[in-house]
């Protein structure tokens, strides 16, 4: 059984992820799955994008175990694998430690949805989970960390809001593909650096009004979507 396909869509997204300017030293990784056979590829751990060959990523199956590669996957491999097994209809996951977004994180503070260019992305605002207890930060930590962001989704559609933020950590973002996954970290991160100038121009800044969030939520998402090209 051949994984090279899944592999190298995952090192194409790793490998964009730096040229959005969303990447510090080697801070942050991109998994992609292919839910049909529970499997799912993710960058190495501590390797440098400079460095990062197809031959580097690590294949694993839905339950942990490595099915293909010889170095050790990224520590945060069992946040991805949370995800997966509890967001159906995501093919990829982003993890970065982006500055605004990570302020957010830090602040324990929800990103609001202030505007039309968080609209187009998010339905609504990028929540943020709860503070992490001993037992978790002790324990299984990478896979408690996931636990806190399914926790935090009770109620949200983890398909219009697909990106959290992980309290005094950072944020996550899911796709459909690497590529839109990486793309909307780097979404993520933009609005998160327009609500911070926003809030400090006017830290009492309404949100954008529910009929304008759906208006420009839907009008790219759903099967009434209009913007852009027919696939």
């Amino acid at each position: 059984m051949s994984y090279q396909a899944l592999k190298e869509e995952c090192l194409t997204a790793n490998l964009d992820l730096p040229k959005t300017g969303l990447v510090d030293l080697t801070f942050g990784n991109v998994s992609v799955a292919d839910p049909e056979r529970r499997v799912f590829a993710i960058k190495p751990s501590g390797v440098s994008y400079g460095e990062l060959r197809s031959s580097h990523i690590v294949v694993l199956d839905y339950d942990g175990n490595i099915l293909e590669g010889d170095l050790r996957p990224s520590s945060d491999t069992p946040t991805h694998r949370h995800l997966y097994l509890n967001f159906p209809g995501i093919r990829a996951v982003v993890h970065t430690h982006s500055r605004c977004a990570v302020a957010f994180a830090q602040a324990g503070r929800d990103l609001p949805c202030l505007g039309t260019t968080h609209c187009d992305y998010f339905n609504g605002p990028v929540p943020v989970t709860r503070t992490m207890t001993p037992a978790e930060v002790a324990g299984a930590y990478e896979w408690e960390t996931g636990t806190v962001i399914v926790e935090r989704f009770a109620g949200l559609n983890p398909l219009e809001v697909p990106a959290v933020l992980v309290r005094n950590h950072g944020p996550f973002t899911w796709g459909p593909t690497g590529a839109k996954a990486v793309e909307t970290a780097l979404a993520l991160e933009i609005v998160a650096d327009m609500a911070l100038k926003t809030l400090a121009l006017d830290p009492s800044a309404p949100p954008a009004p529910d009929h304008l969030l759906a208006k420009h939520f839907f009008r790219k998402h759903g099967p009434g979507a209009y913007y852009g090209q027919p696939a």
